[in-house]
């Protein structure tokens, strides 16, 4: 009798700390690190329509904040995210003028939301938040990839970033180990692989051909970044090229 009690007591023993393991983990360690982008807003509900072009964003950061957007400007604060209840009680905001009105309003109704200690789960691939009278479903934001097109938007010089002078259009296309190049005037092409954080250009060949001002510091800073071995870093749908004296190019997907 004593064995059957013992053994009782252990398996017991053993949900118990199977149950904590599993809130643990849903304490944030699942949304960490992650953004997600809503799919459906309802409001006492029926379906709330956001303003058009607009969705809800909402990233977790690993030092405990989240980070929200609407539309336009941004809404961050510490956040814990214990026992499935989203606490941000001390949210600011950026203070930057809205081109509609009803922006405002709408960054404002996410902070009420968010503000309002919601529930959260996960429930498959999305992230389901209910309110007392709201609910929003966001899905994972997919993590870029290098292959494909990219636009630049930034050149890198030290610690100085500029944004691109008269507005030069200038693109590089990754596929399968070979990057096209369109520097603004001349067009070239290179080799490249990728080991780690680093990737190495090789044979790059390109037009010579005479451009304005603007083209020729775009194609200089573009060039320059394809410059044999760089860092490369992707945050989101940015991807910077950064040379080992800290100047590179910012590029968009």
């Amino acid at each position: 009798m004593s064995n059957r009690i013992l053994l009782a007591a252990l398996v017991v023993t053993l949900l118990a700390v199977t149950g904590c393991g599993d809130r643990a983990a849903g304490q944030g360690g699942d949304l960490r690190g992650k953004v997600f982008v809503s799919t459906s807003v309802t409001e006492q509900g029926k379906p709330k329509a956001l303003v058009e072009g607009t969705s809800i964003e909402l990233s977790f950061t690993d030092d405990g904040r989240v980070i929200a957007r609407a539309g336009c400007n941004m809404i961050q604060g510490p956040v814990t995210l214990d026992d499935g209840k989203i606490e941000a009680k001390d949210l600011s905001s950026t203070a930057m003028g809205c081109p509609n009105p009803d922006l405002h309003t709408q960054d404002d109704w996410l902070t009420k939301v968010l503000g309002a200690s919601p529930a959260w789960k996960l429930d498959g691939g999305n992230l389901v938040i209910t309110g007392s009278d709201a609910e929003i479903v966001l899905s994972a934001e997919k993590e870029e990839k290098l292959d494909g097109e990219w636009t630049l938007t930034s050149i890198v010089s030290g610690e100085a970033v500029s944004s691109i002078p008269g507005g030069v259009p200038a693109t590089l296309r990754f596929e399968n180990g070979k990057v096209e190049v369109f520097a603004g005037c001349n067009t070239g092409s290179a080799s490249y692989k990728v080991d780690g954080q680093t990737i190495t250009f090789e044979s790059l060949v390109h037009t010579d051909k005479a451009c304005g001002e603007n083209e020729m510091t775009v194609e200089k800073a573009v060039l320059n970044a394809l410059n044999g071995q760089v860092a490369y870093k992707i945050d989101r749908k940015n991807l910077s090229l950064t040379t080992a004296k800290g100047d590179g190019v910012v590029l968009k997907k």
